[in-house]
């Protein structure tokens, strides 16, 4: 049976990448950060008529499937015969697009990104870095990937961390992607990547906090971002209080020290004046 689905699998992928050149090109791409928000924002926008899904939420083409090719990436986006019944029969504008949080702190992806898809809308969403640092924990001790305290992997990570940029040109690196736990906190060196190569108002920021709070109207912001029409699905029906569709079980009975928490608002209070200086924006994360 295994052998059944991997072949079939093999078939799809291969037949996707063939038709590659018959399919949608995204037009935007959620780039992070990770324990932020990005699905259920990915997850409400695929909602709208005129936003179709690829084929998975996370591609991660331009981070560790880079070397499968663009015709592999194009080939996880729908195909351009269903764009044009929808534009013809239904008139009706269509975009596509992925959500892959990773994007936004791997140092190879926005230049590769620019290489290929220089006209892309991108969208970060940025939560207090130290709520996000916990939340990517559990994460990890979830998945079993994990296996110290919080305190103690706040402590190794920059042990961890050493040398890894150097083999992320070549694909994964375990430590980078699962225990970058301060590192994917500090937003601004991450932005100002990005910043180098697109223009500022083709990346729209969030606080995920705003979303949390109102969903609604950062999906209608949002929206209006990629110049899709709010007018065509009931906004209203958002509920005001935030219902994550990626969340966890360890977070429900985990709580961070207060010492771990002052630790990390005294670590990233630089990180994020840097942060607001570069928006002129203060997220008032403490």
């Amino acid at each position: 049976m295994n052998l059944l689905k991997e072949t079939a699998k093999s078939a799809l992928t291969a037949y996707r990448t063939v038709t590659s050149r018959l399919r949608l090109l995204p037009n935007f791409i959620i780039i992070g950060s990770a324990r932020s928000g990005t699905t259920s924002l990915y997850n409400y926008l695929i909602q709208h008529p005129g936003i179709a899904p690829a084929l998975h939420k996370e591609v991660h083409f331009f981070d560790y499937n880079y070397q499968r090719g663009f015709s592999w990436y194009r080939g996880q986006f729908p195909a351009l015969p269903h764009m044009y019944y929808i534009q013809t029969i239904r008139r009706q504008i269509i975009i596509t697009g992925e959500a892959s949080p990773y994007y936004l702190f791997h140092p190879y992806v926005p230049q590769r990104v620019a290489q290929f898809l220089p006209e892309i809308k991108l969208i970060a969403l940025l939560r207090n870095p130290i709520e996000r640092a916990f939340s990517h924990y559990c994460w990890e001790v979830d998945w079993r990937n994990e296996h110290l305290s919080f305190e103690d992997a706040l402590e190794q990570e920059e042990e961890r961390m050493q040398g890894v940029i150097q083999t992320l040109a070549y694909g994964k690196s375990f430590p980078h992607l699962h225990f970058s736990y301060i590192s994917r906190g500090q937003y601004a060196e991450q932005l100002e990547r990005w910043f180098v190569c697109f223009p500022r108002e083709q990346i729209l920021i969030i606080k995920s906090e705003d979303m949390y709070n109102n969903p609604a109207a950062i999906f209608t912001q949002t929206l209006d971002f990629l110049h899709i029409s709010s007018s065509t699905i009931e906004v209203g029906n958002f509920k005001p209080e935030f219902k994550p569709y990626n969340g966890q079980k360890s977070s429900l009975h985990k709580k961070m020290l207060p010492a771990t928490r002052q630790l990390l608002a005294e670590r990233f209070q630089p990180d994020n004046e840097r942060l607001y200086t570069l928006l002129g924006r203060d997220f008032g994360w403490k």
